[in-house]
């Protein structure tokens, strides 16, 4: 059998937190633990991250070279990896020329696009839908992003594959219970029901949906007194300042609350405080953050117009809204407030689905790595 050496561009993997930074630190761990196996040569080149960052539970040392955003050095060194590599693995569309470059000068490299959501959602220009077409694989994370790549490039149908996203393997196992210090923090206690968005509010992205949920929240106030509401993530500004105009409109100034940033090593006890994860979200390429809550054992809402429905297992797992449906909004956080324990997804049924060795399967066999 012929070796299937293994080069995987990346943009980032440790320098951000984000749902395409954790794919690529669970596709690096699968392209190291399958280089073992069969002894084949796997490397992995990050255009922007710097080694004090690398965390080796993925990979080791050695695989991994950072380039602190300096693209030619990247692109140099990536080029003459690659004519010595079997399969090129891109992590973003922005990663193409180089595939390209590499797939001129060998024809016979595979070159591989992982699909994840907006970046491929616009128009290309002549030269990027070119390098575009000249992919052998292109893996979308949701059906979703196929279709709007089907659309919008008119790629070949036979070379866009759907492979969800997985759970981390190194997400910390374990239910949480509320926890007291969080309790304290924001002044609530155990017998309050708590809602979760965990997202970067962003005033150039206004498509996440918590903005609907303030407003559901004005409507259901007065039918459940001890409903809060926990926006968690990054925020600039200005979004901030319109999130809390809204808030003193909706008078909801005791029962909404901002986290601010939150590391990866504090996400169980935020996701153990939840009663409810909502994101009536619509514009996500699959939502990696859906798939954590459900593993967590929260009940789920999400919008029905994007990669989310892929993350709910078509409404399996959780409530599918419209997202511009207020009515529909409300009425699914009334109706897991009634009755929670029915919406509560079986842990089981979800890592059976979205775990990592069902994810690392998929790869393997369509990557042809075995």
């Amino acid at each position: 059998m012929p070796r299937k050496d293994v080069l995987f561009l990346t943009l980032k993997v440790f320098s951000a937190t984000g749902g395409i930074e954790k794919v690529c630190r669970i596709l690096g761990k699968i392209f190291w633990d399958n280089s073992l196996k069969h002894g084949t040569k796997f490397k992995i080149c990050s255009m922007h991250d710097k080694t004090d960052l690398a965390d080796t539970r993925y990979f080791p040392p050695h695989v991994y070279e950072w380039f602190s955003a300096n693209k030619l050095r990247f692109g140099i060194r990536a080029i003459a990896l690659g004519i010595n590599s079997d399969v090129i693995v891109l992590s973003h569309v922005n990663l193409l020329l180089f595939g390209y470059i590499i797939k001129l000068l060998k024809p016979s490299t595979r070159i591989i696009l992982l699909a994840h959501g907006i970046e491929v959602w616009q128009e290309f220009s002549g030269y990027k839908l070119h390098l575009l077409l000249k992919c052998d694989i292109v893996i979308c994370v949701s059906n979703y992003t196929k279709q709007k790549m089907i659309q919008m490039h008119s790629i070949d149908k036979s070379k866009c594959l759907v492979i969800n996203n997985c759970i981390d393997p190194f997400l910390p196992n374990n239910n949480k219970p509320k926890s007291r210090q969080l309790l304290d923090k924001y002044g609530l206690n155990e017998n309050q029901t708590i809602l979760l968005t965990l997202s970067r509010l962003s005033s150039h992205d206004r498509d996440k949906g918590y903005d609907k949920v303030l407003k559901s929240m004005q409507t259901l106030k007065d039918d459940f007194p001890e409903l809060v509401y926990i926006i968690a993530g990054k925020y600039d500004q200005p979004e901030k300042i319109w999130l809390e105009d809204l808030i003193k409109t909706y008078q909801l100034e005791d029962k909404v609350f901002f986290s601010g940033y939150i590391p990866d090593n504090e996400l169980p006890d935020y996701f153990g405080l939840a009663d409810i994860y909502i994101m009536p979200s619509k514009k996500e390429g699959f939502g990696i953050i859906f798939i954590e809550a459900l593993f967590y054992g929260k009940p789920v809402i999400g919008g029905n117009r994007d990669g989310s429905v892929d993350a709910l297992a078509n409404g399996k797992f959780g409530l599918l809204v419209d997202p511009d449906n207020q009515t529909e909004i409300t009425n699914a956080i009334r109706k897991i407030i009634s009755n929670k324990y029915q919406f509560i997804p079986d842990k089981q049924e979800v890592i059976e689905i979205f775990g990592y060795e069902t994810y690392k399967t998929k790869i393997i066999n369509a990557l042809d790595l075995n």
